[in-house]
This record gives C-alpha cells, structure tokens and sequence, in this order.
C-alpha cells in the first residue's frame, strides 16, 4: 500500500542542532554518563516563588477552562503596563497576542504577513528556527552578516542594501542569540528610520549586562515585539509568550489563534500576571548570578584555547571560535558531549557566519560549568596527544 508521502516543507525542514545535542545526551545519560548540558538556554533556577504559588492558587481556584483567545485580559493589562513602566511606550492591551511560547507568536506572525516568495531580512548568526519558521510559512531568508570584529553589531546601513522589492520585514534580536549583542538606542533608531517593518524578537531582555536593552516601541509603533516568560523568569517549561502588535495585525492574528492553538492555559497566564508585578527581585538576583557565570566562562573557555574577542553583553550565551581546534562544528560538538560529557551546540545552527564556533550556555551553575571546561581542557589535551602521536608514526613511515 502506498504510502501518504512526505510534504516537501517538512522533508527539507533541517534539525534544530541543539535538540539532536541534547537528545544524544540523554541517551548518554540512559548509558550511566554524567553530561554537563551547556546546549540549551535553559534557567537552572527555579521558577520563582509568587510565581508558583500564583499559578496554585489558580489552580485551585479552577482556572483550567479556554480564555479568551487573544489572553486574559488582567494579564494583557499586566503586559501593557510593563512595556510603559520599562520602556515608557503607550500599548493598548487590544494589541496583545498572548501564546503558548514565544515560538507560536513567530509562526503566527510570518503566516500573517508573508506570500510565497516574500523577503526577510535577518543577521548570520541569527538564532537557527527564525529561517525555518520563515521558509515553512512560504518567505525566504536574506542574510546580512554580523561580525565579531564589530561587535555583532548590526548595520543599519547594510540592512539598507538589502531592502528590495519583495522585503516584508526586518527581524531583529537583542539581546541576541547566539552572540549575547545588545543593540544601542542610536542603531535601534536608524533601523527604525528605514522604513522598513521591523519584528524585534524581545525575549531575553531583563538579562542584560553592559549597555541597556532598549525596545524596538521605543522608536516606532508600527514594529511587532515578540516577547515571554521562558528566559528571564525561569519559566521554559510554563510554556508563555506574547505578541505585540500594530492594531491592523491584531485581528488577523487572533483568527489563527483561535483555529490553530485557542488560548494558552488559564492558570500559567494568572501566574505570569505575579511575574511581572511581584518577581522583579528575583529576576535581578538570577540576572547578577548570570553575569558572574559570564566572566567565569569567557575567561576559562580563553584560557584552554577558544577565541572569545567580544564578550556577551546579554542573554545567556558565548559563542567561541573553536577554528583552533576544528572547521566542522558540528563534528566537534558530538566529539566533546561522547569524550567529555559536555553538551554544547555547534555553531553552523545559527547560520554560515558561526560555523567553527561552539556556542556555550552559561544557565548552569558555576560548579557546573567549572567542571565542563575542566573536563573539556583534558578531552583537548588528548586529542592533541593523540594527533602529536599520529604525527610521529607518518613522519617514522
């Protein structure tokens, strides 16, 4: 009998790099080994205490039922309120999406906005699902690199270059993952002035260290923000994002929703509601432990060999030159979770301009990721005995 056969956007959907990682390292893990994950931005910290007893207390109250389909209103309220408190910019809560994630917001607005054949423009590296999400809902990705020379600064004038006939928007990403860049108000502005329609991906703002995280609202109100819980607050697993959105977007996105998702969860929408009134402490604490994490890492992984020559000034990741030690990112990440029991990412999933990169998490605790670069130095000091050795034996022949 003949099978359905696949469609061919699924056929050619590459893997996200990451989840084959670490999903290599739970088989390890099943074997008996002790991996030290560095490949996810996943918050080793606790979801905050009012946040789960915000989200119990629901609970118990009942709220399990559908909402509304665009949110709760309290939560959208909460939402709004918090963008005019951090960033002093007017949104409507009748502007706001609230999902399942952030990663349904994306889906949601490229299946909005984008024909066959539609342009968007985003940076290489860039984070690896923003040109899957693009190409499945019909687009086709256009690169402009950023380079750590400068800072993985992006330039306004060369997104300009780029702008064509078929561009639908511009996506942009600060804090950035994977380089750690946070965009500075004079390029946020020149962006803005280009015209052309910007989504700015949001999420990891509240992890910023050096420079301040600025909002893309701050410069024009015809941007779409995506934005959620996940990172800042320790909640990947509460599944919760937003969308924020010029009011012509709104209902056109809604429509999707409803046919596509529904609603997120009541109880985890309550819950983020105590987020953002009452886990600002918490968030701050999390933020300084990152931060001391960050210059632990940057100064070990230079210490044993990798190139780091701009620092992260946010999020939660460094991105090292690994061409020391290999040109096949993806080898050499598989080499070093089966030898060393590290987990990290390979550069190549966030685009050409990482490959001979390793992308590291640094949202693991600092005797974690002591142990990891330990272990790591003594997986390259073999490797290289090993190679020293092979040497020898072809010069002997």
């Amino acid at each position: 009998m003949k099978g359905i056969g696949i469609a061919s956007r699924a056929e050619t959907l590459p893997p996200f790099l990451a989840m084959e990682v670490l999903e290599r390292a739970q088989a390890l893990e099943r074997q008996g080994a002790h991996v030290i994950h560095l490949e996810l931005g996943e918050p080793d910290f606790p979801t905050p205490a009012c946040i789960q007893s915000a989200a119990l207390e629901a609970l118990r109250a009942g709220r399990t039922k559908y909402t509304h389909s665009l949110g709760i209103r309290e939560l959208r309220e909460a939402i709004a309120a918090h963008y005019a408190r951090r960033y002093q910019v007017r949104v409507s809560p009748d502007q706001i999406l609230v999902t399942a994630g952030t990663s349904p917001a994306l889906w949601l607005v490229f299946s909005a906005i984008l024909e066959g054949g539609d342009e968007v423009i985003l940076t290489d590296p860039h984070y690896a699902c923003y040109p899957n999400v693009i190409r499945f809902a019909g687009g086709r990705p256009v690169t402009v690199p950023v380079r750590e020379r400068e800072g993985f600064q992006l330039d306004p004038e060369a997104v300009r270059t780029m702008i064509g006939a078929r561009t639908k928007a511009l996506l942009i990403n600060s804090p950035a993952n994977p380089t750690g860049a946070v965009l500075p108000a004079p390029a946020l502005r020149a962006l803005a002035d280009l015209g052309c329609p910007i989504i700015s991906d949001e999420i990891y703002h509240g992890l910023t260290y050096e420079g301040e995280e600025h909002s893309i609202l701050e410069y024009t109100d015809q941007a779409v923000v995506l934005n959620g819980f996940s990172k800042a607050y320790a909640m990947t697993g509460w599944r919760l994002g937003y969308a924020i959105v010029p009011g012509w977007l709104i209902r056109p996105l809604q429509k999707m929703h409803q046919n596509f998702f529904i609603s997120a969860s009541d109880f985890v929408q309550r819950a983020a509601i105590a987020a953002l009134t009452d886990a600002g402490a918490e968030v701050e604490k999390m933020r300084a432990i990152y931060n001391e994490r960050r210059r632990f890492i940057v100064q070990a992984l230079r210490r044993i060999g990798f190139i780091i020559s701009q620092e992260p000034q946010g999020a939660f990741y460094v991105l090292a030159d690994a061409t020391g030690f290999t040109a096949d990112s993806t080898r050499f990440a598989f080499e070093i979770l089966d030898r060393a029991h590290v987990a990290a990412t390979p550069g190549i999933d966030f685009g050409r301009g990482a490959e001979g990169h390793i992308r590291f998490s640094y949202a693991n605790s600092l005797e974690n990721i002591r142990e990891a670069v330990r272990r790591i130095e003594t997986y390259l000091g073999t490797r290289d005995q090993g190679m020293k050795g092979r040497k020898d034996e072809g010069s002997k022949g």
